[in-house]
C-alpha cells in the first residue's frame, strides 16, 4: 500500500502507428479493381517510388527505388501518379483518430506516428488491447485502411516492434525481452543506420546490437563520434527521446520530377499550378498564411536553382501562390532543360518582409478576400464530391485540342466571374 503523497510510477509505453503501404492503399480504397494487384505510387516513367503495394513488393519494389528500376523489376505494375492533397486528407483523419487515444501523439511523417500512452492503462485496458482498439478506430475512420501497430519502452524500439507483423499486426515488446531481442536483431534495424554507416560497421566484424556491446563507449565515440555513441546507446536499448507533440510546420510545398525534360514554359506553368493548388489546399487547411514563396528547379544535368520572394503580406489563396511564382519563374533564364519543378511557400509568423521584394505585389486586400472565398467554396466542393468535382482552366484536359482552347476560356471566365461577386 503505498503512503499518502506518494508518486506511483507507471511502466513507460511508447507505441508507434504505422499505415500499412499507405498511398497504394488509398489509391486501392478509391478504385477497388485495383485490390490484389501490383500498384506502384510514383511518376509514370521517371521519379521515384512514392509506396508501393505488397502485391508489387514481391518482386523486390520498394519506396525511393527510381521508376525505371522498378519498372524493370515489375514490367506489369499498375503505374499511377501520387495523389497528395487525398493522402494530405486522408493523413488528417488518420492524426484526429489517434489524438482520441493518448494526449502525447507525434506525427513522425505523414503515414506513421509515436503516441505516448504510458498510465492510459485505467482507460482502455491493457496497452496491448490499447493498440487493438486503436488499430481498428483507424480501420473504420479511414473507411478500411489497415496500420501496423510496435508497442515498447522507448521510441525507436516501439517502431522497429511496428515493423515485425506488418501488414495489419500488432507487436509488444516488454521490458524484459529486450535484451535477448536486441542481441541478434541487425544493426540495420536500427533508425539511423544506413547502408554506408552499415558497411562501416561490417568491416569490423560488427552486424547485430550484441556485437557491438562486444566494444565500450569510448571506442565507439572514438571511432564513430555522436552517431558511434548512439549506436551503443541502442545496442542497449536506451533511448531518451520524448513524444513530441505535432508543431505547425515552417512549410509547404510540392514538387514534381516530369516525365520529359523541357523548357515549355506552359508545361512548367501547368504544373506551378498544380502545385499552388497542392500547397494553398494544405495551408487553408491548416489556417496558415506565409510571406515568402519559393520556386525549385532541377535541370536535366541534375543543376538546381532556388528563387524566392517576401511579400508584404501573408497569402494562401491558389491562384496568388500561383501568379507569385510565374512572376519568379518569368525572371528566370533557363539554362538547360528542366527536370524538376517545385513550389513552396514559407514564412507564416507575423510581421513585415524580411527583404525587398521587387516582385508584383498581392491584389488589394478586397480581391484576396474575393480570392479567398473563392478557395474555400472549392475546397469545400472537392471534400464533398472528390478531387476531380472542380477543375481549373489550366489543369482541364478534355480530348482534342480545340476543346482544351475552349474550356480553358470557359473556365477562367468562370473564374473571373466568381471573383465579381
Amino acid at each position: 500500500m503505498k503512503n499518502k503523497g506518494q508518486t506511483v510510477r507507471h511502466q513507460r509505453w511508447i507505441m508507434h502507428m504505422d499505415m500499412d503501404a499507405f498511398f497504394a492503399s488509398i489509391e486501392q480504397l478509391d478504385d477497388p479493381s485495383l485490390m490484389g494487384k501490383p500498384l506502384i505510387v510514383g511518376g509514370e516513367h521517371r521519379g521515384v517510388v512514392s509506396t508501393c503495394s505488397y502485391e508489387a513488393r514481391k518482386y523486390g519494389v520498394h519506396s525511393a527505388m527510381p521508376i525505371a528500376e522498378a519498372r524493370r523489376r515489375c514490367p506489369h505494375g499498375i503505374y499511377i501518379r501520387p495523389r497528395m492533397c487525398r493522402y494530405a486528407e486522408m493523413s488528417g483523419i488518420v492524426r484526429e483518430t489517434i489524438s482520441r487515444f493518448s494526449p502525447l501523439v507525434e506525427m513522425a511523417s505523414v503515414d506513421e506516428a509515436y503516441l505516448d500512452v504510458t498510465g492510459l492503462e485505467r482507460l482502455f485496458g491493457p496497452v496491448e488491447e490499447l493498440g487493438l482498439k486503436l488499430k481498428d478506430a483507424v480501420r473504420k475512420a479511414t473507411g478500411g485502411l489497415t496500420c501496423s501497430v510496435g508497442i515498447a519502452p522507448v521510441k525507436f524500439l516501439a517502431k522497429i516492434a511496428s515493423e515485425q507483423r506488418k501488414p495489419d499486426g500488432l507487436f509488444m515488446l516488454k521490458p524484459e525481452e529486450v535484451p535477448t531481442f536486441l542481441e541478434t536483431l541487425s544493426v540495420r534495424a536500427i533508425p539511423g543506420v544506413g547502408k554506408h554507416f552499415a558497411s562501416d560497421l561490417g568491416q569490423i566484424g560488427v552486424r547485430t546490437c550484441g556485437e557491438v556491446l562486444r566494444y565500450s563507449e569510448d571506442f565507439w565515440k572514438r571511432r564513430f563520434g555522436k552517431a558511434g555513441i548512439v549506436l551503443w546507446q541502442r545496442a542497449q536499448g536506451i533511448d531518451s527521446r520524448e513524444v513530441v507533440p505535432w508543431t505547425p510546420p515552417k512549410s509547404e510545398s510540392a514538387e514534381v520530377t516530369l516525365d520529359e525534360d523541357t523548357r515549355d514554359i506552359d508545361v512548367l506553368r501547368t504544373w506551378l499550378m498544380r502545385h499552388a493548388e497542392r500547397v494553398g489546399a494544405s495551408l487553408r487547411r491548416h489556417g496558415l498564411a506565409g510571406r515568402t514563396v519559393t520556386l525549385k528547379i532541377k535541370y536535366a544535368d541534375f543543376r538546381q536553382i532556388t528563387r524566392q520572394v517576401t511579400l508584404h503580406s501573408r497569402i494562401n489563396s491558389t491562384k496568388t501562390i500561383y501568379d507569385t511564382a510565374c512572376a519568379i519563374l518569368d525572371g528566370v533564364e533557363l539554362t538547360d532543360r528542366v527536370r524538376l519543378i517545385g513550389v513552396g511557400v514559407s514564412g507564416f509568423e507575423a510581421g513585415g518582409p524580411s527583404q525587398l521584394s521587387l516582385m508584383p505585389e498581392p491584389k488589394p486586400e478586397a480581391d484576396e478576400k474575393k480570392r479567398g472565398r473563392l478557395d474555400r467554396a472549392v475546397d469545400a466542393l472537392r471534400a464533398r464530391y472528390g478531387r476531380d468535382a472542380v477543375v481549373r482552366g489550366r489543369l482541364f484536359e478534355p480530348q482534342g485540342e480545340s476543346d482544351r482552347v475552349q474550356a480553358a476560356v470557359q473556365a477562367e471566365r468562370a473564374e473571373a466571374d466568381a471573383l465579381k461577386r
